[in-house]
Parts: C-alpha cells; structure tokens; sequence
C-alpha cells in the first residue's frame, strides 16, 4: 500500500482496497453496488428539496407512498426501474437517463 510520506495517509482507493478488496472481488462489487444505491437515494432527495416538495408530496405526484420515498432517500429499499422512471418523470417532469462504465 502506497501512503505519503509526508503526511503518513493511506489514499481513499487504498483504504477502499484494504477494506473491501480489490476492484472485481466479491465483497468490492458489493461495496460498488450498495454506494450506487446510497448515491441515488441522496440524488432523489436533493431533487425533492430543490424542488421545494416534501416527501408526501412527491410520494403524491407519483403515485406512490411517502414511506417508500423516505426508504429510497435512506437507502433502505431496492428500487425497480420502471418506479424510478416514473418518479423522474411524474415526480420531477424529467426523464431518466443511463451509462454503462465497462
């Protein structure tokens, strides 16, 4: 593991690495995964509150719960693509787009 000696710091990859393996493993997809869905809840949330909605409103909107949203927001819930969709568009009037990274 490379530290700087400077300072005696581990960079972030090579904390991630010590901790959760190297990238391809097992525990490191896993890790990759759950951030994913962290990041999408906090996405969703911040477009919910720049957009000046509460939770039930938004949940409103899109036919949904406001339970469900806050799981979402707090990455408790897996989430289907078609009701991600669907809150991007009926919730926000925007549309999904994605990228694959190979």
């Amino acid at each position: 593991m490379k530290k700087n000696t400077k300072d005696n710091l581990t960079s972030f990859a090579d904390h991630l690495d010590l901790q959760y393996g190297k990238k391809g493993t097992k525990s490191r997809e896993q890790y990759e995964e759950g951030f994913e869905a962290f990041k999408l809840g906090v996405m969703l949330q911040e477009l919910r509150k720049e957009s000046g909605m509460t939770q039930d409103q938004l949940a409103e909107k899109c036919g949904t719960t406001k339970t469900y949203i806050s799981r979402i927001e707090n990455d408790a819930s897996d989430i289907r693509l078609s009701t991600l969709m669907r809150i991007i568009r009926e919730g926000f009037g925007g549309h999904l787009k994605l990228n694959v990274e190979l």
